[in-house]
């Protein structure tokens, strides 16, 4: 209600109006919720996923997600996806999968799945399936994976050979049949500015009605800055159909905007945006329409110094986290500072992250992160997924050895966001 419209309800009533509609906005806590996230505490266990060292690849962005109740004795099993990372910048094999059915005391794989693999072109052109996100939609009981569609030459450099080259693709997965569907296209607008369109290295959210919410970066082609949006998409257990897209936030600087991933917490929703300068967040009520966006900074107005990578969300119903790489950790030895992965709690209400909160969820040993996922596994437990950057037959000084880490966030109260049956 606006100022002169409260004037006229006059009185106490007008007071108490006001009053019972701050406690009602979305993102508002409640004393109690406020007591609730005050209490809110987690541990850290780092464990090995899996470990290799090749000088002809390295395991590269591993994503994890929780089919609730499909493990032994109730417990979620856990879908891992990952690849390989190829000699080629960027050049990337069909997609890997790893399962537990155990919380992660024990893994299966990683296993190659046929029909999420390249597919060949005439003329030497491959094409794969990049930045994966797994994730669990409940309303059909299906996982889907959602990537980009990137094009290679024989010698692994990206094409921009065909109209609308750069899209996003997915597949799904049935848990009961253990079947994978090959890559779909998710059809976009005919507008130009769909021309590329790009969920990658994107957490996305399932919504009450089953829809989903996509975080997209987009433009006419690779060769101009990229702006993000966000699409709300039907999925029937099969398809995935774009239904509408929110508004398009842009930066003219440098690549422009990319890789934007969005989590809901407190009856809001949240997205936080890779740039090459700096990192930038924005919030929503609707989850299409967003505020202008903000750069990342500490509470004491410091830039994060998280800068040409991607941040993820660590969503609890009774806080919200961002897991984030940065500069001025002494790491400057680290190409682009991408190790190591720190987690820190965010004020939902300024966008900004509390510096006395930071913690290191995965070390630095030498070799470069950044390319990680990050879910909600059980009430109990989120997890940070990621692995080390490195091609050789010999492990780095510093102790980089091909590991891919879990980092588990065991939470001191359960989480109610995390995957239910």
């Amino acid at each position: 209600m606006r100022d002169r419209e409260l004037l006229r309800v006059g009185g106490l009533l007008a007071v108490a109006a006001v009053v019972l509609a701050a406690a009602a906005m979305p993102g508002h806590a409640r004393p109690a919720e406020r007591k609730r996230m005050q209490k809110l505490d987690f541990d850290v266990r780092l464990d090995v996923l899996h470990r290799e060292l090749s000088p002809e690849f390295c395991w590269f962005h591993p994503r994890a997600a929780a089919i609730p109740g499909a493990g032994r004795d109730g417990h979620p099993a856990v879908i891992v996806t990952l690849q390989k990372h190829l000699r080629a910048s960027d050049h990337y094999s069909g997609l890997y999968t790893m399962r537990s059915d155990d919380l992660g005391k024990t893994w299966t794989g990683p296993t190659e799945v046929p029909e999420l693999g390249w597919v060949h072109e005439p003329n030497g052109v491959t094409v794969a399936v990049a930045d994966v996100t797994p994730g669990w939609h409940p309303q059909t009981r299906r996982l889907i994976a959602i990537g980009a569609q990137v094009r290679y030459n024989q010698g692994g450099d990206q094409l921009e050979d065909t109209h609308r080259a750069h899209q996003t693709a997915y597949a799904v997965h049935d848990p009961r049949t253990g079947a994978w569907s090959r890559w779909k296209r998710l059809e976009m607008p005919p507008d130009k500015q769909f021309d590329y369109a790009r969920s990658a290295c994107a957490q996305w959210l399932v919504q009450p009605d089953g829809t989903l919410l996509v975080p997209l970066y987009i433009g006419r082609n690779a060769n101009e800055p990229m702006a993000v949006t966000v699409a709300q998409c039907a999925f029937d257990g099969q398809e995935l159909k774009c239904l509408r897209h929110g508004n398009v936030m842009e930066l003219n600087v440098e690549r422009g905007l990319c890789e934007p991933s969005v989590a809901f917490f407190g009856g809001r929703y949240y997205l936080t945006i890779r740039n090459d300068v700096k990192g930038y967040v924005t919030v929503s009520e609707d989850g299409l329409h967003y505020r202008a966006i903000q750069p990342w900074v500490f509470d004491d107005g410091t830039e994060l110094g998280s800068y040409n990578t991607q941040q993820h969300w660590v969503a609890h119903s009774d806080g919200l986290y961002l897991s984030y790489t940065r500069r001025g950790a002494n790491n400057d030895h680290i190409p682009r500072s991408r190790a190591p992965i720190f987690i820190a709690r965010v004020d939902p209400e300024r966008l900004c992250v509390l510096r006395d909160t930071e913690r290191v969820l995965i070390p630095e040993r030498g070799a470069m992160l950044g390319n990680f996922g990050a879910c909600a596994i059980s009430p109990r437990e989120s997890w940070v997924t990621d692995a080390e950057y490195i091609m050789s037959d010999r492990p780095d000084a510093r102790g980089a050895d091909g590991s891919a880490f879990i980092a588990r966030i065991i939470w001191s109260r359960p989480n109610r966001l995390a995957p239910r049956r």
